[in-house]
């Protein structure tokens, strides 16, 4: 089947490639030229395992193609899919206007049944503002085209997005056409040879489920985060309390780990979205708010425990912190909302000087930080530790699991580890001779205890 795929980002790209990767044919089309432009030239502009070669590969069997041309592309595909940003408002509404835009584009190029499905995360309401906004557009042109918008909400988590598409836990399709039904399962049946994965239902219960999917999730990790700062003050380990509540079936393990707090592109701003639509029908989500609260003050945790050591050692003006992680999860280069971002600004603000590494997301870090003497950019975790009051890691790359602490400590001018991500032995961690803090346990500091 032909199908377009409207917007090159982490959806789109990925949706695409996959898509083509199962036999059909995809064109992905953007209206940056230069994304085009590079793609086309084998410049992926995202970092996701495994993407640059399906990609690579799925061109060369000419079933991936990359154009600017809504015209040529809506002519020739049947399926149109909308891949688009929706970002957060400054008030926290979901902000349709790429949406929209895209919405007109395909109704001024149309000429017969045309399939629209919003891929992109949206609110309820959505598939009838663009099936309103088509309409609109054709009403103006005099012309009389059948079409059907579905809402088939994605599922894919930055680093696993690959996999979370050639693999998904379930394929969701809210649509009231028995056609264009047909037509959805049809290009998903290559997804589901190995068991049904496709659920059907209304189109406003597709658009809020992926809402309430991302809530939900935002939701275990600020619990287990909250829980994690009443664990530091009574003694209890965070760890130790997730193996006891994740072996219960009803709870699971999946997203009970404490850490800095959660960022990315999805889970903050969705829950903002989620809780302003609420608030615009009258109707107050306090579980979801107090999931973003948590979250927010979660992200400050890390550096209000460097404060507080270095309160009894001259302050952190003027000390030197090495910070291992940027991003805000591995696997991938997104900056966007990452923890390491406040505690960098906290330093900062603090007199300190940070030497930053991370093993894909530099780039990107370096387009939201200032150019200033007090950031001094690293090319390993060596260069990362030498003549470092402090150490913190704040993204779990598989790299730093297995760090040599003995060289690295030789190299420190201090000796203080910050765990972000509960990654490290804190016995084995003060043999090597470290003062350690994690999140959501005792700091452990070399012969003693303390709990701040």
């Amino acid at each position: 089947m032909r199908i377009l795929i409207i917007g090159t980002g982490y959806v789109g790209l990925v949706t695409g490639t996959c898509l083509a990767e199962m036999g059909h044919h995809v064109t992905c089309l953007d209206i940056n030229q230069a994304k085009i432009d590079g793609l086309n030239n084998g410049i992926i502009p995202i970092y996701e395992p495994g993407l640059e070669e399906m990609v690579k590969r799925n061109v060369k069997a000419h079933r991936l193609h990359f154009t600017t041309d809504y015209a040529e592309s809506i002519a020739q595909s049947l399926v149109c899919f909308i891949a688009v940003d929706t970002p957060v408002t400054p008030e926290g509404n979901a902000d349709l206007q790429y949406v929209e835009r895209v919405a007109i584009s395909i109704a001024e190029h149309m000429t017969e049944y045309r399939i629209i499905v919003n891929k992109s995360t949206v609110p309820v309401g959505t598939a009838k503002f663009v099936g309103d906004t088509i309409q609109e557009v054709l009403d103006r042109r005099s012309v009389s085209i059948d079409f059907d918008v579905v809402a088939n909400p994605e599922f894919l988590k930055e680093g696993n997005a690959v996999n979370d598409c050639m693999k998904p836990d379930r394929v969701i399709l809210g649509t009231d056409s028995p056609k264009a039904l047909a037509v959805m399962q049809e290009i998903y049946a290559p997804f589901m040879l190995s068991h049904d994965r496709l659920i059907v239902m209304d189109i406003p219960s597709a658009e809020l489920t992926k809402y309430a999917a991302n809530a939900m999730l935002a939701t275990r990790i600020s619990f287990m985060n909250e829980l994690a700062g009443l664990c530091e003050l009574t003694g209890a380990d965070i760890n130790k309390i997730r193996k006891g509540i994740g072996s219960d079936k009803r709870i699971g393990y999946s997203f009970l780990y404490a850490g800095p707090g959660f960022g990315g592109s999805c889970l903050p701003k969705d829950i903002r979205a989620l809780q302003s639509q609420g608030k615009a029908l009258g109707y107050e989500m306090p579980i979801v708010a107090a999931a973003e609260h948590i979250n927010n003050r979660q992200k400050k945790v890390v550096g209000e425990k460097m404060i507080d050591y270095f309160s009894l050692r001259g302050g952190l003006a003027g000390k030197t912190i090495g910070i291992l992680g940027l991003a805000f999860k591995p696997d991938t280069d997104d900056m966007r909302e990452a923890a390491s971002l406040i505690l960098i600004s906290q330093l900062l603000h603090s007199g300190a000087t940070v030497k930053l590494f991370d093993p894909v997301a530099m780039d990107n870090a370096k387009k939201l930080l200032p150019d200033s003497p007090s950031i001094i950019w690293c090319t390993d975790e060596l260069e990362t530790a030498a003549d470092a009051d402090a150490l913190a890691l704040m993204t779990e790359w598989k790299q730093f699991r297995f760090l040599d602490f003995d060289a690295i400590i030789a190299k420190m001018k201090g000796r203080a580890f910050f765990d972000g991500r509960n990654q490290y032995n804190p016995q084995d961690m003060v043999k090597k001779g470290f003062d350690y803090f994690c999140i959501g346990q005792a700091a452990f500091l070399i012969n003693e205890q303390v709990i701040f």
